[in-house]
């Protein structure tokens, strides 16, 4: 794993959460997009080399909804950048962690995702993140 690609928090108004996270990191976000498999918009921002990911269900059954629902807003995951999004879930799947997605899939910000369950991971959810590259 190369860094922390970002820090995902679950919100339960993006509008709001983006003008608080505005007023917070003194700069606006940089770009909304919605991830309908997923039942969720997302809201990015940067501050320096850091970014913060806002998730706001779209749908009562989506995994937001359902996190906020049991836990409150807060934060969600951790994602972590990677080269190789395939050979590191092979990886991981060999040191015991439960991999939610055997395959990655399309997630926001130009990303292809996969998910390490918490139960294996001391109850944070971790993303993996690789950026898809142009052809």
């Amino acid at each position: 794993m190369d860094k922390i690609e970002h820090i995902g928090i679950a919100v339960k108004n993006l509008e709001d959460s983006n003008a608080l996270f505005a007023k917070l990191l003194g700069v606006t976000h940089y770009k909304v997009e919605e991830v309908e498999s997923e039942g969720v918009k997302t809201s990015f921002f940067k501050s320096g080399p850091n970014k913060i990911e806002l998730l706001e269900a779209t749908k009562p059954e989506s995994p937001i909804a359902k996190f906020i629902e049991k836990k409150g807003e807060g934060i969600h995951h951790i994602a972590f950048a990677v080269e190789d999004i395939e050979s590191e879930i092979i990886r991981l799947k060999d040191e015991g962690f439960i991999v939610l997605n055997e395959k990655p899939k399309k997630g926001a910000d130009n990303k292809l995702v996969a998910f390490l369950h918490p139960k294996g991971t001391n109850g944070v959810l971790v993303e993996l993140c690789q950026e898809i590259k142009e052809a």
